[in-house]
């Protein structure tokens, strides 16, 4: 079953979905949504954590003790197609700085500018050499 962008978005928050901080997260409703938003609902009442889901208003109960992140699934479909969109997004973004790091590179480096340098290098190092000796 493919997934459509909007799939790949929380419907809370808009916000496309991660690996680090917006981790797709289901309820026991098997809606899902974002683990910072899942937070931003949750309720303690009665001494359980509870979120009641925004389209379909099941309650998903957890033990307080847990986390939400450790006690709701990750949603395994959108994850596995978030690792495939995350690395061709970080590859672009690599290819892109370094095509500008060479580009700098190319020109703004001038020997020229380091032969002073290299000379007072040089210099300090024959110093050295004489006071040790």
């Amino acid at each position: 079953m493919g997934l459509m962008s909007e799939d790949m978005e929380c419907c809370v928050c808009l916000q496309p979905y991660s690996r680090r901080e917006k981790i797709p997260r289901m309820l026991h409703c098997k809606h899902t949504f974002c683990g910072l938003c899942l937070q931003a609902m949750s309720r303690l009442q009665s001494g359980l954590l509870t979120v009641c889901c925004p389209l379909c208003r099941w309650i998903t109960c957890t033990e307080p003790s847990l986390t939400l992140s450790g006690s709701l699934w990750v949603n395994t479909e959108i994850w596995d197609q978030i690792l495939d969109t995350q690395q061709e997004e970080e590859e672009e973004e690599w290819k892109g700085a370094n095509r500008q790091t060479q580009t700098t590179t190319q020109y703004t480096w001038s020997p020229s500018k380091h032969c002073g340098l290299r000379i007072k290098l040089q210099n300090f190092l024959r110093r050295m050499k004489h006071n040790v000796l």
